[in-house]
């Protein structure tokens, strides 16, 4: 066997020739491998599934409005209500199931003791969830 030494000099040259012999053999393998696992993973089974909803059915309160204007008055769902036939309805309410909402708009002018004491009564009931209604706007 024979060798042709002239490519190759004593002098300590770098061989500059790339031996792609190992990297076409990896490219191969990894070429065949894809053609394998491909179908593999793009394999699915076709079903019709049935329909469900595991969501909790949530059913609304009603919603109370209740105002008070500047000299007292209160008002149930826009017409206007006697003080006295007051605790029957707040008491009718609190009897409700989901028990109501209680949105509440106050006159800027109207006494708290008015506010104070309609929460008061609220309460002596079991309403708990009382919302308090404003207009919107810049807060000075």
């Amino acid at each position: 066997m024979s060798f042709n030494t002239s490519d190759f000099d004593d002098d300590g040259d770098v061989m500059s020739e790339i031996n792609m012999t190992p990297l076409v053999d990896v490219m191969l393998v990894l070429l065949i491998i894809f053609i394998i696992t491909v179908p593999v993973i793009n394999h699915a089974v076709k079903l019709d599934l049935p329909k469900a909803s595991s969501q909790k059915e949530e059913i609304k309160p009603q919603k109370i409005n209740l105002s008070i204007s500047a000299d007292g008055a209160v008002s149930w769902n826009g017409e206007a209500l006697a003080v006295e036939s007051l605790d029957a309805r707040l008491e009718a309410s609190a009897a409700q199931q989901p028990q109501p909402e209680l949105h509440l708009q106050v006159d800027k002018r109207a006494e708290y003791d008015h506010v104070a004491q309609l929460l008061s009564a609220a309460s002596r009931h079991g309403l708990g969830k009382v919302a308090f209604v404003t207009e919107p706007g810049a807060a000075k």
